[in-house]
């Protein structure tokens, strides 16, 4: 078994499927896009096991907490990393994590964004180690996300060489 996965399974997480839209939207782009040795991931949300947006919805600062807005992070990492699986075929591939934007769906006021985004941060570097899972990273407020999801991230990585 790839080194990343035992380390999902000894955590007891799961990837989760494709990412599905709801009923009537089309997405006419790739979640993970390969140019040589650089890939890149398009916004990612959170999601259930089962492939679906995963609640709670809404904005930080109002419906939801800080905590629940860690934990959407997390999510999304998963669900970034399923996106990478599919398309690499094997998370052992990735030689380091390059940059990471995470948005987060803010309520006036609210501006802890860095502290939702090490959801996603805290995961990717227990999973990789200090040095291929460091990243350069924004965390930045917006008014609001696709379908009221609390979190979005996108990223680059670059591949083994080969």
């Amino acid at each position: 078994m790839a080194k990343i996965e035992a380390k999902l399974l000894a955590l007891g997480l799961t990837l989760p499927p494709a990412p599905q839209p709801p009923p009537g939207i089309v997405l006419p782009f790739r979640f993970v896009r390969i140019l040589g040795n650089r890939v890149l991931i398009s916004g990612h949300g959170p999601q259930n096991p089962d492939g679906s947006f995963a609640e709670p919805l809404g904005k930080l600062g109002r419906e939801v907490s800080l905590e629940q807005g860690y934990i959407a992070a997390r999510l999304v990492a998963l669900s970034i990393l399923s996106s990478l699986k599919r398309a690499l075929g094997d998370l052992d591939r990735i030689a380091a994590w390059s940059r990471v934007l995470g948005m987060v769906n803010s309520a006036p006021g609210f501006n802890q964004q860095p502290n939702v985004i090490n959801g996603f941060s805290d995961l990717i570097l227990e999973l990789y180690g200090p040095e291929v899972g460091a990243h350069s990273r924004s965390a930045v407020g917006l008014a609001e996300l696709p379908f009221n999801i609390p979190v979005e991230i996108e990223g680059e990585v670059e591949l083994i060489r080969n």
